[in-house]
């Protein structure tokens, strides 16, 4: 049984979830298409207890988490509002900050909790095992907040990041992004070796750690830029998606993205960019239904206990079962 179809406008989506047992239902025809059957007896009788996500077999009580394996697991949020941060983050073109995620989330998170949400969805946007660049590849590194005065391929004041872009003619295929130490030649090699496909043609600026590409198995096409301004020039589409990678940083989240959290906010980049044409196939990928994704913890992200902080369940303390029927009805 195929898996449930994801929301094609923000009309769809209000009609398809409004309420948490939508929710529940979308989630369980994700994750168990088939239907769902207790792992321990197999049998496809349960009961849904409300406000604890879970699955209770009806045959041996044996309980499942709903959410279990996605970045919803353990959350003390409604899905509602998982699934409104999902749908905002992959269809919201300029992207979305934490300040503004909690404002539309009505103000009944706190910005912690909202900045959690959102890296837990970024961390569900990396895929492992997916498809490296081919064909003519474009990479060059660039500084983010503007040119650096040190030297080429030493890390000065401001963060590297590394990128490559498939050269599709007028139009630009996929991306990848990294934030890297340096720009030496290593660094750069082993960026370009898990990003792009063996025998690719790569073309790069004339900076010498780009050399040896092409004893790696790379076609390796140098060109010497002469002034910075040529740059973009011989290689337009990395460069065109380094501008646009620094205006979303600028205008989405004023710049203020520390180095510790820098490649999160490049992965969504990645992530928003190569879905440009379909942004809504990413609303199941980000929940972590299509893979298990927890994404970090609050004190992976900031070091410290959480505390009680979070908006918790409208009603934590009436937890309902919620019939076999009344979910697959």
């Amino acid at each position: 049984m195929p898996r449930p179809e994801y929301p094609a406008s923000i009309f769809e989506f209000q009609s398809y979830f409004p309420d948490e047992l939508s929710c529940v239902k979308f989630l369980m025809a994700s994750r168990w298409p088939d239907g769902f059957k207790c792992p321990r007896c197999g049998s496809g009788d349960f009961y849904y207890i409300e406000g604890r996500h879970l699955l209770q077999c009806q045959n041996c009580r044996r309980q499942t988490s709903a959410t279990a394996g996605t970045v919803m697991h353990k959350t003390r949020q409604p899905l509602r509002a998982w699934f409104w941060a999902a749908y905002l983050v992959t269809t919201h073109t300029p992207g979305l900050s934490a300040v503004q995620l909690k404002r539309q989330l009505g103000g009944k998170v706190h910005y912690e909790t909202a900045f959690l949400m959102l890296h837990k969805l970024r961390a569900a946007m990396v895929r492992e095992g997916r498809e490296k660049l081919r064909g003519v590849v474009e990479v060059d590194e660039t500084f983010i907040g503007g040119r650096e005065a040190d030297m080429p391929g030493r890390a000065g004041s401001k963060p590297i990041v590394v990128g490559a872009v498939e050269d599709k003619g007028e139009s630009a295929g996929r991306v990848r992004l990294r934030l890297i130490p340096n720009a030496g030649r290593r660094t750069l090699e082993k960026f370009i070796r898990e990003n792009v496909e063996l025998g690719s043609e790569v073309r790069t600026d004339g900076w010498a750690g780009y050399n040896a590409l092409s004893k790696l198995g790379y076609r390796h096409m140098a060109t010497i830029e002469g002034s910075p301004e040529m740059a973009v020039v011989i290689l337009p589409h990395v460069h065109r998606a380094f501008a646009n990678l620094k205006t979303w940083l600028l205008g989405t989240h004023h710049g203020a993205v520390s180095w510790q959290h820098m490649q999160a906010y490049l992965n969504e980049f990645v992530f928003r960019y190569n879905r440009r044409g379909t942004p809504m196939a990413g609303f199941q990928t980000v929940l972590g239904l299509a893979d298990e994704r927890l994404g970090p913890t609050y004190e992976g992200l900031y070091g410290i206990a959480k505390g009680e902080t979070e908006y918790a369940h409208p009603n934590p303390g009436e937890l309902r079962e919620i019939t076999h029927a009344e979910l697959t009805r």
